[in-house]
């Protein structure tokens, strides 16, 4: 089954003391790069993150965002400096006295001032955060990897789409190619009586379709090509990740219809060798978003 580079899940999690809710989602990348947004206090969950969602995701370019909600103070404990207070209250006091300025001092004023209130918090425990990040991190991830393979059943019935009508267009090249030579053959007879009259060398002209047949033949090349498509319906059935995979197997095969379309001296094989090459280049555009 193939699966998509794109995707998106997103699950929460929390316990009594935190709420998490993890976001990931993705785009095509050749490779796998991995970015996180998380809260400046829990930074030390990007890279358990990364490791995660790399043993079950291999490419494409992948953001994550964790958000945390506190839920319990606990761990926090907030510092009221007094001394500081006052020291802003006796040097703010000649200012009240000045006619033009209302005098709005408060509490709230006062604790707004710089360093008057300190928050600490106490070490984390960063395994029991983890845990609770990964469980949230483990439902969006397999969200996220369903809506890849949906998208990539869709990518895959696609590609077996154009399989299909490139294969019967090979069947078409295989039937017609016999043909041309044999009427290469008769063309050359009939220009030989034309201007040999009754007497025509026929055996010059069994040599020189025999050396035309070996210039137009196309077996090797689609024999290659049916190769390619049974390892494409091999490949469309693994569990692995195959993008790269396919992305060489389709160079080979538009290798393989180029090799055809130059030898080909007949105006059917040539049409049907630019739709074969059509197809494939829409594979191609496919195989592009696969994993």
């Amino acid at each position: 089954m193939l699966r998509s580079m794109t995707g998106y899940g997103r699950a929460q999690s929390g316990d009594e003391n935190i709420s998490v809710l993890v976001e990931i989602k993705s785009v095509n990348h050749r490779y796998f790069e991995f970015s996180a947004r998380v809260p400046r206090m829990y930074g030390f969950l990007e890279d358990k993150l990364k490791s995660y969602v790399q043993s079950r995701v291999s490419r494409g370019k992948i953001d994550a965002a964790v958000y945390i909600e506190t839920l319990s103070a606990k761990n926090a404990a907030v510092h009221l400096d007094m001394t500081l207070a006052q020291a802003y209250l006796e040097t703010l006091a000649p200012l009240s006295e000045i006619p033009e300025l209302k005098n709005d001092m408060s509490v709230m004023s006062i604790a707004r001032l710089p360093d008057v209130l300190n928050v600490t918090h106490e070490e984390l425990d960063e395994e029991a955060v983890w845990r609770t990040v990964e469980t949230a991190a483990s439902e969006a991830v397999g969200k996220f990897i369903d809506a890849r393979e949906t998208e990539g059943r869709r990518l895959e019935k696609d590609i077996r789409e154009k399989a299909d009508a490139i294969l019967s267009r090979v069947a078409m090249i295989e039937e017609r190619s016999p043909q041309t030579v044999e009427a290469y053959r008769k063309r050359m007879l009939e220009h030989m009586y034309a201007v040999l009259g009754n007497s025509p060398d026929e055996q010059r002209v069994l040599t020189e379709a025999a050396i035309y047949a070996d210039k137009v033949a196309v077996d090797e090349e689609t024999v290659r090509l049916r190769s390619h498509f049974q390892q494409l319906q091999e490949i469309l059935t693994s569990r692995e990740a195959v993008g790269r995979r396919l992305d060489f197997l389709v160079q080979e095969m538009n290798r393989e219809a180029n090799t055809i379309g130059s030898k080909a001296q007949d105006v059917e094989i040539v049409r049907a060798v630019l739709d074969i090459k059509a197809d494939i280049e829409k594979i191609r555009e496919q195989v592009q978003n696969v994993e």
